[in-house]
């Protein structure tokens, strides 16, 4: 087990003030050649323990193919937090575990609350973005600045459609880590054109992920 009796217990009590709505752990796992799916299935398991408010649903990323199609997953383990309603494109590759359990934490509250919790300027910039942004911010869970840099990405996945944001876990995806020459963490990596390192402000998070939205739409013009 993951979570001792202490935790659980504190856990219920804050799921129980802090969740309004239903919310889904939508899961893929498999059993072969899969480092840490075992223990991610485990994990989010005894979560789901603790509150009926929370759903886990649980694929096979070989033999559930339409799912698997459905929510565009490439790799596992893979997590997405949706509502009872909404895929907001919040996604988790690997274990969230370490500092990385507090931003699925507080996912997992700001998806049952409904709303994202930036700030007005923040929700009126994103709401300009009209082209899609990828944004994949890979981490490791001994860094204690990745989760507030995970967590602003699914704020702003939860804001714009066009938006999906998935937390990278670098250890267990050394190809991606090589391929976006990952050297620390956090690094944000925006449509394979954009990136840049370390935990920012939103304020400059958000004036980052403007600037690969523009240079995008530069690059869909060129092309066209």
């Amino acid at each position: 087990m993951f979570l001792d009796a202490d935790d659980r217990e504190e856990l219920r009590k804050r799921f129980e003030q802090n969740l309004v709505n239903k919310v889904r752990l939508i899961h893929f796992t498999r059993e072969l050649d899969c480092q840490y799916c075992r223990e991610t299935k485990q994990l989010l398991t005894e979560l789901a323990e603790l509150s009926d408010k929370i759903q886990l649903e649980i694929y096979n990323f070989y033999t559930d193919e339409d799912k698997v199609a459905e929510f565009k997953i490439d790799k596992v383990p893979a997590t997405v937090i949706a509502s009872e309603t909404k895929d907001y494109g919040i996604r988790y590759f690997g274990i969230p575990s370490g500092y990385e359990f507090a931003s699925l934490l507080s996912d997992i509250e700001m998806v049952s609350r409904g709303t994202s919790g930036l700030s007005q300027r923040s929700i009126e910039k994103i709401k300009e973005i009209d082209v899609p942004v990828h944004i994949q911010v890979f981490v490791t869970p001994t860094c204690p600045y990745c989760p507030s840099a995970v967590h602003l990405a699914h704020q702003l996945a939860m804001e714009n459609d066009l938006i999906t944001a998935d937390m990278v876990e670098a250890i267990e995806f050394p190809d991606l880590a090589e391929k976006y020459m990952v050297m620390g963490v956090p690094k944000v990596v925006m449509n394979d054109i954009y990136y840049f390192e370390g935990a920012l402000p939103e304020r400059h998070y958000v004036d980052k992920v403007l600037e690969a939205a523009r240079k995008t739409k530069e690059m869909i013009k060129e092309q066209s």
